[in-house]
């Protein structure tokens, strides 16, 4: 039996999971949890960078000795590290505003073409061309790479999350030379790439007296991508299935061997990411419980706790699709006013509008039961795959009412689970590249199967779904 340290960074929080892991074997236990909260100054909304690696260094002493460290992220974000390899400054929010009036010198359809990526005002092409210290910057480090780098000292860009940049070419998996000379003198800054499974190292003399941890406990590339981590974690038996990633964002899709870059993909924003072991996630981000994030934030900022399993259980008993919106609309993609946001929206379009707050969830739940039916029927519909069951995961997968309207919404079987994906995937692919385990990704996910509690939902004969309203998206 072998120790692996799973260190993993959401929106909203990071945690230290702790898995022991052996051939029949997958035990996790969360060791540390600490808040990931944004600050706005300067007009701008900055990540607390050294407040999360606080947070890591934390967990990883909660934890203990262990075989190896795993470090997986959300995407696009990035620091910026000067000659001496000193951080420029705190690394900018995906959600702030500053690459609303960028426009690339490259064509997006010839992005599309190279990259497989789709369109985002924030992937991180746009944010480097609204980054005003490029001409300081030596090197630019994804948010997973970054904290490897601190705990490690060796710098690179791991394959998964650098997929994401719209910078790396689709079918080489290398960095692309033409887009990356669009930025200049910059286009230096990206750093040599690294694939899942490999040593980036032992943890520097500091890093290790700040966790406790022996100096020789290697940190290994994972899939630093959460997404992908999650992915590699669906406990699919076969390839006849559909994934939904399910947290901040719905990650809609199916996985392939090969990228599928067409016009329609592009017309319809679906995405080539890399995933483990060769794989593409083809997929398209949908927003996901980002909505209800929100609604909570805001109700609590009063200091009331919202109980948010029994108002799940009140929005089961309000009736079903009486107003939906447009998840994906952008006026829901900023902090803010959320319920007050929603209100407005099916005011606008002529719905009734959420007066409670168990009309709000359910107004949100029925929303993204729709949007996921949409993204499915497109993966379907372009890449000619055949779908026998959805999988959702990640902390979504504890949303049953959600799970529900998805299988009823889709026609199709829901398997809920685990809900602990993003680590599963973490450590297993630690745990193959230590050997304590071997195989291939579909060994990796029978001992999934054979080791977490999965919920299964059927749809049901009688669920009226309605066909999903057409809005138009207002102007910004």
């Amino acid at each position: 039996m072998r120790r692996y340290a799973a260190v993993d960074l959401g929106a909203s929080s990071g945690r230290v999971v702790v898995a022991e892991v052996g051939p029949g074997t997958l035990n996790l236990r969360e060791v540390h949890r600490f808040a990931n909260v944004p600050v706005r100054a300067g007009g701008t909304l900055h990540w607390d960078i050294l407040r999360i690696y606080r947070g890591v260094l934390d967990g990883l002493r909660a934890a203990g000795p262990v075989d190896g460290i795993g470090v997986d992220s959300w995407a696009v974000d990035y620091g910026l590290l000067d000659e001496r390899g000193a951080l420029l400054g705190n690394p900018v929010h995906y959600r702030d505003g500053r690459t609303e009036q960028v426009s690339s010198r490259v064509p997006f359809e010839e992005l599309y073409a190279r990259t497989g990526i789709a369109r985002q005002p924030f992937n991180t092409i746009h944010q480097l061309a609204a980054e005003p210290r490029l001409a300081s910057a030596t090197t630019m480090l994804l948010i997973p790479d970054l904290i490897a780098y601190w705990l490690t000292g060796e710098i690179g860009a791991e394959l998964t999350n650098a997929s994401t940049t719209q910078l790396l070419d689709a079918r080489t998996r290398e960095w692309d030379a033409v887009l990356a000379g669009g930025l200049g003198p910059a286009s230096k800054i990206l750093p040599p790439l690294r694939r899942p499974g490999e040593v980036i190292g032992p943890l520097t003399a500091e890093a290790a007296d700040e966790t406790g941890l022996p100096p020789g406990t290697p940190v290994i590339a994972v899939g630093s991508h959460d997404t992908a981590s999650a992915v590699a974690a669906v406990p699919a038996d076969g390839e006849r299935f559909a994934y939904i990633s399910c947290g901040t964002w719905s990650l809609v899709g199916v996985e392939l061997d090969q990228p599928m870059i067409s016009e329609e993909g592009r017309r319809a924003n679906f995405t080539n990411e890399a995933g483990i072991d060769g794989t593409v996630r083809y997929l398209r981000n949908v927003t996901g419980l980002w909505l209800l994030q929100e609604c909570i934030r805001v109700w609590e900022t009063g200091g009331e706790r919202v109980d948010l399993e029994a108002l799940l259980g009140q929005a089961a008993g309000e009736a079903p699709f009486r107003s939906t919106v447009d998840a994906d609309d952008p006026v829901f993609h900023a902090p803010g006013d959320m319920p007050g946001r929603l209100a407005d929206f099916c005011r606008r379009t002529g719905q009734p509008v959420p007066e409670t707050r168990a009309q709000i969830v359910r107004c949100v739940v029925d929303s993204l039961a729709l949007a996921h039916r949409a993204a499915l029927q497109d993966a379907r519909r372009l890449t000619g795959q055949e779908v026998d069951v959805i999988h959702i995961v990640g902390g979504g997968s504890r949303n049953a009412l959600l799970c529900e309207l998805t299988a009823d919404a889709c026609g199709l079987p829901v398997v809920a689970g685990p809900v602990e994906a993003t680590s599963i995937g973490n450590v297993l692919v630690q745990a193959r590249a230590d050997g304590a385990i071997s195989g291939t990704l579909a060994d990796l996910r029978a001992l999934i199967r054979g080791t977490q509690r999965l919920e299964r939902h059927e749809p049901r004969a009688d669920a009226a779904v309605p066909a999903a309203r057409a809005f138009a998206r207002p102007a910004r």
